[in-house]
């Protein structure tokens, strides 16, 4: 679109043109049901099978222990609760195992958690000011409690923190926890918490993250972990993921997964553009949300901004009709009157209401970023704010 700047990457990202191009020969050639025998079935299978094959390689993980779901949030479900029903994973201890969670993660994390939370089975982990997870908060719990399972987000998406992946794994490790990483804002972005994510029992993909179709993602875990199933139905996914499987989305995830090195690459060299938006906003009285101390890092792409006198869902309307596409905050709470939750915790709920989140993607260019410092100095310096 002719001035326009879409900035709201981490909400969804465009498909590629490899994402489009082999979900258009899929749906030419490909349309039959994966799980039927005959030709149309087998070619349809093919690009099932070509999917989780990019997965497990994309995931470090065996093929046989991929599970193809609708989304990330199905997978993170089906992950956490198959870990809190595992007979085999539990710390020694007395009574059912705890899950140890934040309230940084993905909802699909944290509404999973409350769930057990009313059965007096989950210890919400501390964070810190600088947006990732407080690593002696995690010690101490799993030297306190009896502890079933550890949910651990690799990148935030409001703030784009990095997660010290590695310290909490090993901690966790050390006591026979299942590890469960939300890895949806990482593949494809962020290569080193990628990388750092194959050593977790069970991670979760999302291929519209990847710049592939909607309507797909993947649960990938180490050999032999227990997956106790969300659904119900036929034997898709070895009755795991019960469900008819879209060939011509596995296509684009295909695609998606075998590009995603590339894709991290492009990323990376976004650091500068995201850097100059938020200094110029500073200047407009932007307080930046998560700064990542010596143990962690920040994604290259994101920046939280909070301004007092806008609030975050009337700013973002107000940019956008100026031509820019920027979000108050997960696209999965749009519609909400709350604040988010890991911003009211770490900062307070004023706070939290003020701010935007701003993600760039591969395609964002410095022109991009001109175009949006001006129409958010447009916004930001009308005489008439919108009410706070």
């Amino acid at each position: 679109m002719t001035g326009r700047a879409y900035l709201d990457w981490n909400a969804t990202a465009p498909p590629h043109a490899s994402t489009l191009a082999a979900m258009n020969e899929a749906a030419q050639s490909a349309w039959g049901n994966p799980s039927s025998v005959h030709a149309e079935g087998r070619a349809a299978r093919k690009w099932v099978e070509r999917a989780r094959e990019a997965i497990a390689t994309l995931t470090g993980k065996d093929v046989r222990d991929v599970i193809l779901t609708s989304s990330g949030t199905e997978a993170n479900n089906i992950a956490i609760t198959s870990a809190m029903q595992s007979p085999t994973r539990r710390s020694v201890g007395a009574g059912p195992g705890k899950l140890l969670v934040s309230r940084i993660e993905h909802p699909s994390v944290t509404r999973v958690a409350e769930r057990y939370e009313r059965e007096g089975r989950v210890r919400w982990l501390r964070a810190l000011p600088s947006g990732a997870i407080d690593l002696d908060d995690l010690e101490a719990a799993l030297s306190q409690e009896t502890v079933a399972a550890l949910a651990l987000v690799a990148v935030t998406a409001e703030m784009g923190i990095v997660q010290p992946l590695e310290a909490a794994m090993t901690l966790a490790r050390a006591r026979g926890v299942w590890v469960h990483v939300d890895a949806v804002q990482a593949y494809g972005r962020v290569e080193h918490a990628a990388l750092l994510a194959r050593g977790a029992d069970s991670v979760s993909l999302a291929g519209h993250k990847l710049r592939g179709p909607k309507g797909i993602g993947a649960l990938a875990t180490a050999p032999h972990t227990h997956i106790v199933p969300v659904l119900v139905g036929g034997a898709q996914e070895r009755g795991l993921r019960p469900g008819t499987v879209d060939p011509i989305a596995c296509a684009g995830l295909f695609a998606a997964c075998n590009r995603a090195d590339e894709s991290a690459r492009a990323y990376a060299s976004k650091a500068v553009l995201r850097d100059t938006l938020e200094s110029a906003l500073e200047r407009f009285g932007a307080v930046r949300n998560g700064t990542p101390d010596a143990r962690t890092e920040r994604a290259p792409h994101v920046t939280s901004l909070a301004f007092a006198k806008f609030s975050g869902p009337e700013l973002v309307a107000a940019l956008d009709l100026e031509g820019v596409a920027v979000s108050a905050g997960p696209a999965c709470s749009a519609g909400t009157m709350e604040p988010s939750s890991a911003l009211t915790m770490l900062y307070g709920e004023d706070r939290a209401r003020h701010t935007v989140r701003v993600s760039l993607g591969e395609d964002t260019t410095a022109a991009d970023i001109d175009f949006a410092l001006a129409m958010f100095e447009r916004v930001l310096t009308r005489e008439v704010s919108p009410r706070s």
